[in-house]
C-alpha cells in the first residue's frame, strides 16, 4: 500500500473519529438474570404485537434450546412465527426465507436467540423490512439502512459475539462466498437479554473461542485510534473479566458465576467496539469465514497473537496496560516486556483450551483474494493502529495456515 492511500485512510478515520460524536449511539436496555426469559415475554406481551419473529440458527433448533425462549412465549400467550434455519455465517439466501416468514405471518418484532449468526440474521431482516426495495447487497459498508426497524430483542447463548449490542451483521453472499458487515445504528438491538443458563451447557470449544472472540473485541477496542473514556473502560473491564472467568467457565460448564461474568465480559466488549471499532483481525476472520465456514470466534483466537505480533512496538503501551487490567503484568518488566507477556498470556490460553495455532483448509491459490476481501473490509475503516496493504494480508495468512495445508 503506498503513502497516499494511507495517508487517505488516516484522513477518512480521523472524520469518522469525530463525527461519532453526533452520531445517533444507543446502548440496548438490560434484562439479565435467570429469569430474564419470563419478563422478556411479560414485556412482549405488554407490547400487545399481533405476531413477533423468532430467529434462531439450525444447531439451537436440533438441541431445542430455543424452547426455553417459545415455551416463556406460550405461557404468556405471546403470538410468534419460528425461524430456525440460520446456518453459521448467515446468507442472504437466509435473510430472504426468514423475511418470507415475518411476512406471511405478519409480523412485528423480531427475537433474536443464538450466537452472532442468529442475531446477524435477525438484524438484516430487520433492516430489509425497513427498506424492502433495496437488496442486501446494496447494505454493505456503512449507514445504508437510515429507516426505522421493527423492535429488536437480542438473547446471546454464546458469551462472546456481543452482537446484542452492536450496530454491525455480518453477511456471507453465498454465490460469491464473500463476507461482509453492515452497520448502522438502527441495527443496535433495543433490548438485550443476559441469561447465563442458556450457556451453561455450551460444548467446551465453542465456550473457548466465543470466550476468544470476546477477548478479540475487547483488545481490537483498546488499541486502534478511535477510543474514547468510556470504550476504554469496557474493554478492559472485559479483559479483565475474560482472563478471570473464560478458562473457568470453559473447565465447568455449569460454574454460574463464570457463566454469568464472560456474558457481561462479552456485552462490555460489544459496548466497546461498537464505538471504537474492531480491526485486522476480524478482516481476516470474516474473510476465512466467507471463504472456509471457519467459526468466527475460531478464527480471531487464532489469528489474534499473530496480528498483535506484527504490530510490534506501536502497540506496546497499550499492551503493557492491559495486561496490568488482566492481572498479568509484572513490576519488573519494562512496557514492552509485559505487552509481550500479553501476547503470550493469549497463546497460552488458546493452548489450555486447544485452540490450534493454525488454521486448516486454506488454499495458497487462495490467499490473494482473501488478502483483497480483508483490506477492502480494514481500509479505510477500521481505525488500526498499524495500516496493512494485500501483501500484510498474504503474509499473515501463510503464516496461519497448517503445516500439512502447505
Amino acid at each position: 500500500m503506498n503513502s497516499l492511500v494511507r495517508f487517505g485512510c488516516r484522513v477518512y478515520q480521523t472524520v469518522m473519529k469525530y463525527a461519532v460524536y453526533v452520531m445517533p449511539w444507543r446502548t440496548p436496555e438490560l434484562i439479565e438474570g435467570e429469569d430474564a426469559l419470563a419478563r422478556l415475554a411479560q414485556q412482549l406481551q405488554t407490547k400487545q404485537y399481533n405476531c413477533v419473529l423468532v430467529v434462531t440458527d439450525e444447531g439451537l433448533a436440533k438441541i431445542g434450546l430455543h424452547r426455553r425462549l417459545t415455551d416463556a412465549l406460550d405461557a404468556y400467550s405471546v403470538p410468534y412465527a419460528l425461524y430456525d434455519r440460520t446456518i453459521a455465517n448467515p446468507t442472504i439466501a437466509n435473510i430472504e426465507d426468514a423475511l418470507q416468514v415475518y411476512r406471511e405471518a405478519k409480523c412485528e418484532a423480531i427475537v433474536a436467540i443464538g450466537g452472532g449468526s442468529a442475531m446477524d440474521c435477525a438484524k438484516t431482516v430487520g433492516a430489509r423490512v425497513a427498506k424492502p426495495k433495496q437488496p442486501v447487497e446494496k447494505m454493505r459498508g456503512i449507514l445504508k439502512i437510515h429507516k426505522k426497524t421493527p423492535p429488536f430483542y437480542a438473547i446471546p447463548t454464546t458469551a462472546g459475539t456481543g452482537s446484542e449490542t452492536t450496530l454491525a451483521a455480518v453477511i456471507t453472499d453465498q454465490k460469491t462466498r464473500h463476507k461482509y458487515p453492515i452497520n448502522d445504528f438502527v441495527l443496535i438491538p433495543d433490548y438485550a437479554v443476559l441469561d447465563p443458563t442458556l450457556t451453561m451447557d455450551l460444548p467446551e470449544m465453542i465456550t473457548a473461542t466465543t470466550g476468544m472472540d470476546a477477548l478479540t473485541h475487547a483488545v481490537e477496542a483498546y488499541i486502534g485510534n478511535s477510543n474514547t473514556k468510556q470504550t476504554k473502560e469496557k474493554a478492559k473491564s472485559a479483559v479483565q473479566l475474560v482472563f478471570s472467568y473464560l478458562y473457568r467457565a470453559y473447565l465447568d460448564g455449569h460454574d454460574m458465576e463464570a457463566r454469568e461474568y464472560m456474558q457481561r465480559a462479552a456485552y462490555f466488549a460489544g459496548i466497546a467496539f461498537t464505538r471504537a471499532y474492531v480491526g485486522n483481525v476480524h478482516a481476516m476472520a470474516h474473510a476465512l469465514g466467507g471463504a472456509y465456514r471457519v467459526p468466527h470466534g475460531l478464527a480471531n483466537a487464532v489469528i489474534l497473537p499473530y496480528v498483535l505480533d506484527r504490530y510490534g512496538a506501536k502497540i506496546y503501551p497499550q499492551l503493557s496496560e492491559l495486561a496490568e487490567a488482566a492481572g498479568i503484568a509484572k513490576e519488573t518488566y519494562s512496557v514492552e516486556e509485559n505487552a509481550k507477556l500479553f501476547i503470550e498470556e493469549i497463546r497460552n490460553m488458546n493452548r489450555k483450551m486447544n485452540i490450534p495455532d493454525k488454521i486448516g483448509k486454506i488454499r495458497e491459490k487462495d490467499i490473494p483474494v482473501l488478502a483483497v476481501w480483508a483490506s477492502k473490509e480494514a481500509n479505510p475503516l477500521y481505525p488500526v493502529p498499524v495500516i496493512f496493504g494485500r501483501k500484510d494480508f498474504r503474509k499473515l495468512y501463510m503464516q496461519i495456515r497448517r503445516e500439512e495445508d502447505v
